[in-house]
């Protein structure tokens, strides 16, 4: 694999109760305490799967922001971008998780961060991309706030200059987006991803993102019913890449939800230049077959484990054909789905024992 991939944005403290529990019943008592974020992740999964990656952010100094660079450091993502500060306080999301019709819930608790409140000049993009061969960032990083906003349109004017290949995964965020009270919250989201859209080569998206960050959505579906017309989506993509031109590829997760523990999930990639689509996981006659997952372990960051396993896909001489890039992505998402917190750490070996038939969960002896 050639080039390092950075990833930009803020890494927080996951708090969750255990067993599919509630809040209420939970507490006082035992939490699970862990760390996340949607680029932290997609760092930690590309590192799993053995790729040259870099997350860059900024933490206070503390002990708790320490053990954050510790987790990602043994993981293998290299850690030296990372700023730290006396100022401001380390970020935190609550994860309440669902099981069967009660779904779960994610309350925020970010507000004065390090990381949002950083001065966008402590970053010195010249010396974070030396080496590199990619950036990649979420639509998450923009809707934190104005400064890391500015620090990302910073970022992208360096790696468009250096001549990096850039990903963004929409990721609209509605419990966001708020620092511009004069705007509403979707409002604001599409103003902003339209304005650094221009710097953009690949796009990742889920059923939802495309219409929230961008306006363009797929006919006859309805994602709150689990009903989605997956034909639709390479009209989606397609009409992505007519908006803006610099976009080559649009990668789109598929998820149907049955319920909270109960998802049927997929994806398909598009690419501009050959004006095709290839859909996985597919079936002995090609046909689209989404991978039934009956029993969620944790669906937190299997849209950021698809993201890695893309770039990592097509990054890799072996991967790098559409058909086998987008399988190899689905797999490596569909895993994400029965690993508890927000990492995803199934190694390229597991990804591709899922790809060749290996979906039984038969025990390896």
């Amino acid at each position: 694999m050639s080039g390092r991939i950075v990833t930009f944005g803020e890494v927080m403290g996951r708090i969750g109760p255990r067993e599919f529990q509630r809040f209420p019943q939970a507490l006082p008592g035992v939490v699970d305490f862990t760390f996340g974020g949607a680029e932290a992740n997609v760092a930690a999964s590309l590192a799993v799967l053995g790729a040259d990656t870099a997350f860059v952010t900024v933490l206070p100094r503390n002990s708790v922001a320490d053990a954050c660079v510790m987790a990602l450091r043994k993981l293998g993502v290299d850690v030296s971008g990372i700023v730290r500060t006396d100022f401001g306080r380390f970020g935190l999301y609550y994860v309440e998780p669902g099981a069967n019709q009660r779904p779960s819930h994610v309350t925020y608790d970010r507000d004065g961060s390090a990381f949002v409140t950083a001065d966008p000049a402590v970053y010195d993009w010249e010396r974070l991309f030396a080496g590199a061969s990619g950036f990649h960032f979420t639509g998450i990083t923009p809707a934190t706030g104005e400064r890391p906003a500015q620090a990302l349109r910073q970022a992208l004017e360096v790696a468009h200059r250096h001549r990096l290949t850039v990903s963004c995964d929409l990721n609209y965020r509605s419990k966001l987006w708020r620092w511009a009270p004069a705007s509403a919250p979707r409002e604001l989201a599409r103003q902003t991803l339209r304005e650094l859209m221009p710097f953009v080569d690949l796009v990742i998206a889920n059923e939802e993102d495309a219409d929230n960050m961008l306006g363009i959505r797929a006919a006859d579906t309805d994602v709150e019913a689990g009903r989605l017309n997956i034909e639709g989506y390479l009209e989606v993509a397609r009409r992505i890449c007519e908006e803006f031109d610099n976009v080559k590829r649009v990668g789109i997760t598929l998820r149907e939800s049955v319920s909270a523990t109960h998802n049927n999930w997929g994806a398909v990639l598009y690419e501009r230049d050959r004006d095709r689509a290839w859909f996985a996981p597919t079936d002995s006659r090609g046909a689209y077959t989404p991978y039934a997952i009956h029993a969620i372990v944790d669906r937190v960051g299997a849209g950021d484990a698809f993201a890695a396993g893309l770039l990592y896909s097509l990054a890799e001489r072996d991967l790098q054909e559409p058909e086998r890039a987008i399988r190899f992505a689905a797999a490596a998402s569909c895993l994400k789905h029965s690993i508890p917190a927000d990492f995803n750490y199934a190694t390229r070996a597991d990804v591709e024992a899922l790809m060749t038939g290996g979906g039984t969960g038969r025990v390896r002896r």
